[in-house]
């Protein structure tokens, strides 16, 4: 009896998914979409390695204006950020009281100028007395001690009266430089006390496009930094624009706070636009190392333990001595996939950009596929410890 065609499209359909069937249970296991270990390539290419720090962007010259007398302010000729140019007159104090000290000063110098006078006539006349045996010379001596003494209380009076005089003139505050007013911490009516100490009362930022970062950078991180390497920093100001700058020094004196010590490095930033304000915080990274067509290893990588690693060197005794260690470089390991199991390769390596890390000694080359997770960790063993960060010493 013929089948009908119904039955015979069942029937091919039937066979054709058996043959898929079949065909997908003999597939190797190894095609399996969920391999249990990552890998990541060995790369060729530039390395720059940096080291980062937070800093605060100020003026190059920042001068102090204060006063040498005291006295009421009487007016202002300057506030924030005016341009203003040396010996231009800032304010002015009251003048009352030191005028009038300036005018007794200008009294007492007339005062001494006609003792004067009148000590030179009697020493005079005493003299001719002494030369006709009129006068004894214990006489012609005292007119000549008392001509000198009023000789020098004129000098004096005189030397006072210049003093009252400069005084006078320091009633008007005026700029030393030429440059812009950052601060002032003055008003009219304010009394300025200098008796002890002289009070600031402007600052003054001598040039606003050449300005300089005061970074904080970690004593792990100064051995690599050198004045005249290149400095790139950001600002909160303008986020996602990237500033550049170069290491003019690196102070010796260091800062310790809570057992932290840190050195002052100092960077040097041109401001053509005036965008950079004083008092900003930058953010500021160093060039210690740059590098062109060198091998690359994933840090993640040089972190990878395998599960199990560690007691099993503890079972078998310590682990292999690695290749000797060269100076600039830090001793460590990869693995690698060898028949589908893991070969621990043991590496020299140098500078570091966070991610990757200079290959200097080592059986890797470009493209080999070196382990950086296990998919598949077993659950009672401890989790890896993370490997300290690579520096170029």
């Amino acid at each position: 009896m013929p089948l009908s065609p119904t039955v015979k499209k069942i029937l091919l359909a039937s066979t054709v998914l058996g043959i898929v069937a079949a065909a997908v249970w003999l597939l190797p296991r190894s095609s399996s979409p969920n391999p249990r270990y990552l890998t990541e390539a060995v790369e060729r290419g530039a390395l720059t390695q940096t080291v980062s720090a937070n800093g605060t962007l100020n003026p190059v010259t920042l001068v102090s204006v204060g006063s040498q007398v005291s006295g009421i302010v009487k007016s202002l000729h300057a506030d924030f950020n005016d341009h203003v140019t040396a010996g231009q007159v800032l304010l002015e104090l009251d003048p009352a009281l030191v005028q009038a000290q300036a005018q007794q000063s200008a009294a007492s110098v007339a005062s001494a100028r006609a003792s004067l006078d009148l000590a030179q006539a009697n020493e005079a006349r005493i003299r001719s007395l002494y030369a006709q045996e009129y006068a004894s010379r214990q006489e012609l001596e005292t007119a000549v001690q008392a001509l000198k003494a009023a000789r020098a209380q004129l000098t004096l009076t005189e030397a006072q009266a210049a003093r009252d005089r400069t005084n006078l003139g320091y009633t008007q505050i005026r700029s030393p430089v030429s440059g812009v007013v950052v601060s002032r911490q003055i008003d009219v009516g304010q009394t300025v006390a200098a008796s002890f100490q002289a009070p600031v009362l402007f600052q003054i930022a001598q040039d606003l496009s050449k300005m300089q970062i005061n970074s904080s950078f970690a004593e792990a991180d100064i051995g690599n930094i050198r004045a005249g390497q290149p400095a790139s920093f950001t600002v909160d100001a303008f986020p996602g624009r990237q500033f550049k700058g170069l290491v003019r020094q690196v102070r010796l004196n260091p800062t310790t706070q809570q057992n932290v010590v840190t050195y002052n490095v100092v960077i040097d930033v041109d401001n053509p636009d005036s965008l950079l304000l004083p008092g900003m915080t930058a953010y500021v990274g160093v060039v210690t190392a740059e590098k062109t067509e060198v091998l690359k290893v994933p840090n993640a990588a040089l972190r990878f333990r395998p599960e199990g690693a560690e007691r099993a060197n503890r079972k078998n005794g310590a682990q292999k001595k690695g290749l000797p260690v060269q100076p600039g470089t830090l001793r460590g390991s990869v693995y690698v996939l060898d028949a589908e199991k893991l070969k621990q390769i043991p590496l020299l390596v140098g500078a570091s950009d966070g991610k990757f890390s200079v290959v200097v000694e080592g059986e890797l080359k470009a493209g080999d596929a070196v382990v950086v997770e296990d998919t598949q960790p077993d659950k009672s063993a401890k989790s890896n410890a993370s490997a300290p960060p690579i520096r170029l010493q």
